[in-house]
This record gives structure tokens, C-alpha cells and sequence, in this order.
């Protein structure tokens, strides 16, 4: 049992897909989890196997503390360890932030459910595990939106802020034989925005938002993967960061040329 376990919340699409992958072509075992779309989370723990990793689905709903925990008993069962947690799972109301009108209560609720009570629930279920271990990471997916105060909605972008401080509380205060971090991503390219704004719509916006970066280049989920390892396997002196991935958009526009 030497191979390191990684539980992935929202890992059957996006960035908790790309992170399983990741993870699992470098060695690490995987539990898949997913909410409703089994399809999808089979053809990613085909994908983790196709390395050589043993995979563990996991239907659950973070915002459920039981779901939480039976995911993380179901993984200590299998595997007798817990090294690595990234809190991927996600979810939004879409609506325009000049609309007060357009969330209400129960909206706000419901995406702090699963935005940040789900992350919180996830770290308790498996934060004994990881000290028992004596070297556990973290990793929260957090959003831009969360330091600039736009995407999806007020609900969406107050929900990862309030992730983004649950961050440093934890690496404060679960150190030293855990690591807490947190990813801000700019718009992924992927199945979010895609149902939501359709065809035309999403090519216009991920054409616009690569325009107007520094790098001149869309941010894959594979790319957010990449910190999510990154933080996991080699920054063993990192924790309490907030770790942005927008093609330095957070810079403004690219100098002009002359």
C-alpha cells in the first residue's frame, strides 16, 4: 500500500476530472466523486486506471456531512490512508449582479451548501486521517470571482470569498502535518459555461476573455490541474495561499505595442 490516495470531490468533469487524471498518471490512487452523472465519473476513473491507478466512485453530496464521511470511511476501508483532498465540487444560481431581485435567500443558501459548507464538512471527514498520516494536503477551487467580485452571480462570487477565508484559517490552524491551499481559476473552458450560454456565446466569450490576457490564451481545466498538483506534490513549504490561474488577466489588458 504504498501508492498515495487522493479523494476528489466533483470529479466525474472539469477540474476535479483533470486533477484525478493528473494525479493518477503521477501514481496516486483516486476516489472519484460524483453527484448525479455516473457516466461521466466512469470514463474518468477509465482514464486514472489507464495509468495504473486503482480508482473508488463515490456517489455523494457534499453538502451531506454524511455523504462526507462514508466517503472518507469508504477510502480509509480501501486503502487505509488519506494524503491529499481537493475541493472541487461546485455549483451556482446564474443571474446578473445588477439584479437584486434576481437571487433570494434560499439561492444564497443552497450554493453556500455546497460551496463552502461542503469544503468545511469534507476537511473535518478526513483532517484525523491526514494528522494520522502526519504529511495531508488540501486544496480548495476557489474562482477569480471570488477577489474581483464578478462570475455567475453575488451568490457564487461571496461563496468562494468565503472559501477563500476558510483557506487560511485552516492552514493556520491544521499545521503542521497539514497543508492548506486555495486556486482562484478565471473562466474554464469547459461544460459549466457551455450549457449555460451555448455555442455561440461561450466562442465569443473565451475568444474575448483570451484577447484581452497578457498570455493571449484560454485557461483549460487542465491547466488548473496542474497547480492543484503542484500544490499537492511540490510545495511542501506552501500553505495559506491563494493561488490564481487566469492567463494574468488579473493584470488588465496586455500593453499596447508601439
Amino acid at each position: 500500500m504504498t501508492s498515495k490516495v487522493a479523494i476528489i470531490t466533483g470529479s466525474g468533469s472539469g477540474i476535479g476530472a483533470a486533477s484525478a487524471v493528473l494525479l493518477a498518471r503521477n501514481g496516486w490512487n483516486i476516489v472519484i466523486n460524483y453527484a448525479s452523472r455516473i457516466d461521466s465519473a466512469r470514463e474518468i476513473a477509465k482514464a486514472c486506471e489507464a495509468h495504473g491507478a486503482e480508482t473508488l466512485l463515490a456517489k455523494a453530496n457534499v453538502a451531506e456531512d454524511a455523504d462526507c464521511r462514508r466517503m472518507a470511511a469508504d477510502a480509509m476501508t480501501r486503502w487505509g490512508r488519506i494524503d491529499a483532498l481537493v475541493n472541487s465540487a461546485g455549483t451556482t444560481r446564474f443571474a446578473d449582479h445588477a439584479d437584486l431581485e434576481a437571487l433570494s435567500g434560499d439561492d444564497f443558501l443552497e450554493v453556500y451548501r455546497v460551496n463552502v459548507v461542503g469544503p468545511w464538512q469534507m476537511v473535518r471527514a478526513v483532517a484525523g486521517h491526514m494528522k494520522a498520516g502526519g504529511n495531508g494536503v488540501i486544496v480548495n477551487i476557489s474562482s477569480v470571482a471570488a477577489i474581483r467580485g464578478g462570475g455567475s452571480s453575488v451568490a457564487y462570487a461571496t461563496s468562494k470569498a468565503a472559501l477563500n477565508a476558510m483557506t487560511l484559517s485552516l492552514a493556520r490552524n491544521l499545521g503542521p502535518e497539514i497543508r492548506v491551499n486555495v486556486v482562484c481559476p478565471a473562466m474554464v473552458t469547459g461544460r459549466w459555461h457551455l450549457e449555460h450560454l451555448g455555442d455561440e456565446k461561450y466562442e465569443a466569450q473565451m475568444t474575448h476573455f483570451a484577447n484581452s490576457t497578457p498570455l493571449k490564451r484560454r485557461v483549460d481545466p487542465e491547466d488548473v490541474a496542474s497547480a492543484v498538483c503542484w500544490l499537492i506534490e511540490g510545495a511542501g513549504a506552501v500553505t495559506g495561499q491563494v493561488l490564481v490561474v487566469d492567463s494574468g488577466a488579473s493584470l488588465g489588458a496586455p500593453a499596447r505595442r508601439r
